[in-house]
């Protein structure tokens, strides 16, 4: 999303909160970006010796693979710190949870009753996560085609955006589903766990998103690691290992 966007979604304040909350800035210097403290950021040229994304989908049909490209893009934008969300791999690594034991509901009870929840009781709905995602991805198409005339991968990335943010703030309305939840509970969710987790797992090509913050990958469990790097700059936080490293 553009640098205008609330901060809990412009990426400057994405990676700047992921990087308190998993405590990635004991280990990293104090910015994001890192440049200035010994750790320049990523410029365009550093993405030419990043991997190519994995290919195919596994679960989401050509119009929802279309629908996440979009998404991703906007939410990540190619810029000086990272290639697009396509590019990162962004797209792939829903994809795979989608069509994996989370997206299944392996560990969700999927009998009933279903009764209407209050916010706190968390989700509610009779759908797997796959299930609410599509349902979703159709119903937000449906109110890009009502409020804007074109569906949402047409629009244009200062549109899609607002979109989005209207979306989140529950702005836009859906008869069958609560966009709302569907995407502060469910989308975003994903987009954090396919910049932050392990590149095995299709999302943060390269370990782009661990570089630009300073996080080092596995050493970052390591106890003399921690005690050693506390407060500081992690040695080797340009080089992330990630668990393919050791195995």
């Amino acid at each position: 999303m553009n640098d205008n966007a609330h901060n809990k979604f412009g990426r400057r304040g994405f990676l700047q909160g992921v990087a308190a909350v998993t405590g990635a800035l004991s280990l990293s210097p104090p910015s994001t970006a890192g440049a200035g403290h010994g750790m320049p950021a990523a410029g365009a040229s550093d993405f030419r010796s990043l991997p190519v994304p994995e290919s195919g989908y596994q679960s989401l049909g050509p119009d929802e693979a279309g629908f996440v490209e979009a998404l991703v893009n906007v939410m990540c934008p190619a810029d000086s710190f990272t290639p697009n969300g396509v590019d990162c791999g962004l797209a792939i690594y829903i994809d795979r949870q989608l069509a994996g034991g989370f997206g299944k509901g392996e560990r969700l009870y999927m009998h009933g009753p279903w009764k209407a929840g209050k916010p706190e009781h968390g989700y509610q709905l009779p759908l797997t996560p796959e299930q609410f995602f599509k349902a979703g991805i159709a119903a937000a198409d449906e109110a890009a085609q009502q409020k804007l005339g074109r569906g949402f991968a047409d629009l244009k990335s200062e549109e899609a955006d607002t979109f989005l943010q209207d979306i989140a703030a529950g702005k836009i309305q859906d008869a069958r589903l609560p966009l709302d939840s569907w995407f502060n509970e469910l989308i975003y969710p994903l987009f954090v766990q396919a910049c932050f987790a392990d590149p095995m797992y299709g999302g943060n090509v390269g370990k782009v998103f661990w570089r630009i913050i300073g996080y080092p990958g596995l050493p970052a469990v390591h106890a003399d690691d921690m005690v050693q790097s506390r407060g500081k700059p992690y040695p080797a936080a340009g080089h992330p290992k990630s668990i393919g490293d050791f195995s």
